[in-house]
């Protein structure tokens, strides 16, 4: 009966003790998390007002984030009763089980923060890469986001980026837009030229500066290949490269020049 008196104390302690322990590390953790909500909201607010790169401010915040969820945590293990040394120990055993099973996602992980300490592109810029086309909208830690010109939405792993050639059209700040075109041998060169430069610079979105060029590309072997060669702003190039190829196509129709067609020339011998 006394054994069973002694047990039951010990149990009510122990109940007592560690209860009080738990329900607080519940009720810091619920405190701790609506802090960190609000730390967040002002980071958020102070990079908004700031001049930090767009690029780094999703980045920055989920770090910022993480570092603080592992500071509460710590915190709640010495709360509860934890050694922090076993706790050290949990989170180390956690963090190499975690690692494994997400090796992929570690590796766009790592990926991703390459990509914004090399910063080869920026949110904004117009990027080719993996066969993808398109305006930067989202560096995040795992995966960067395109938008196409058929407005798709690109989700590209950054593992995939790092791992492939990366063209940047933006960096420049202008792009040339090669524009072949071909007219019949025996025509005026010269005329034609002038007939194209004229297009290009009545065009208000071919840049003057860099100034458009006409030149002659090849003597195929049906015509002279010639090459129009207009600069545009990365928002611009497509409407250069499909509208003014079109005006000059006009142009030089109205200017009486035919496309060249296959020739063959034919030796009759008696």
């Amino acid at each position: 009966m006394n054994s069973l008196s002694g047990l039951f104390n010990s149990l009510q302690e122990g109940v007592a003790q560690y209860g009080l322990k738990i329900v607080g590390g519940i009720v810091a953790l619920i405190i701790g998390l609506w802090i960190i909500k609000v730390i967040l909201k002002a980071v958020r607010k102070a990079f908004d007002t700031s001049k930090i790169d767009s690029t780094l401010k999703p980045f920055l915040l989920t770090l910022v984030g993480f570092l603080l969820k592992v500071l509460l945590f710590i915190s709640i293990a010495g709360i509860v009763g934890i050694p922090t040394a076993t706790f050290a120990a949990l989170l180390a055993a956690v963090g190499l089980a975690i690692g494994g099973a997400f090796n992929g996602s570690l590796g766009h992980m790592a990926a991703g923060v390459m990509l914004l300490i090399f910063r080869p592109f920026k949110v904004g810029d117009l990027i080719e890469t993996n066969g993808k086309l398109g305006f930067v909208k989202e560096i995040s830690v795992f995966v960067t986001i395109l938008e196409t010109f058929q407005n798709k939405t690109e989700i590209i792993p950054n593992g995939s980026i790092t791992a492939a050639a990366i063209t940047n059209l933006t960096t420049i700040g202008h792009l040339r837009v090669d524009m072949p075109f071909a007219i019949q041998y025996g025509t005026d060169i010269k005329k034609a030229k002038e007939v194209v430069m004229n297009v290009l610079k009545a065009d208000d979105k071919v840049m003057k500066d860099p100034a458009p060029r006409v030149a002659v590309n090849n003597l195929g072997p049906n015509g002279v290949e010639l090459l129009a060669l207009p600069y545009s702003t990365s928002d611009d190039y497509w409407d250069v490269y499909w509208d003014t190829r079109q005006k000059i196509v006009e142009a030089l129709g109205e200017a009486n020049y035919d496309a060249p067609l296959p020739q063959r020339i034919v030796t009759m011998k008696s």
